[in-house]
């Protein structure tokens, strides 16, 4: 029924998905103080990662490739400093 791309297939893809997924779990736990803060900083990191990964996929030159999948790996790391 819909097009499955390349990056649809890349474990990495679903490993993404699932992050993005249970960052969403995780700050529900917050206080409502948070929700405009540190909880939306950690919803929008973790969905960069997902959707920069998706991005690279959909790019046919390497160099393109490359520069999506460090955006995604910096917000990555944004996330996980978020988090501790």
């Amino acid at each position: 029924m819909f097009l499955l791309l390349n990056h649809q297939k890349l474990a990495a893809f679903l490993h993404t998905k699932k992050l993005v997924l249970e960052c969403y779990r995780i700050v529900s736990f917050f206080p409502k103080n948070e929700n405009f803060c540190l909880a939306s900083q950690i919803r929008r990191a973790a969905l960069s990662v997902h959707l920069n990964f998706s991005e690279a996929g959909s790019r046919k030159s390497l160099v393109e490739r490359k520069r999506f999948y460090e955006i995604a790996r910096g917000s990555l790391i944004e996330r996980i400093l978020h988090l501790i």
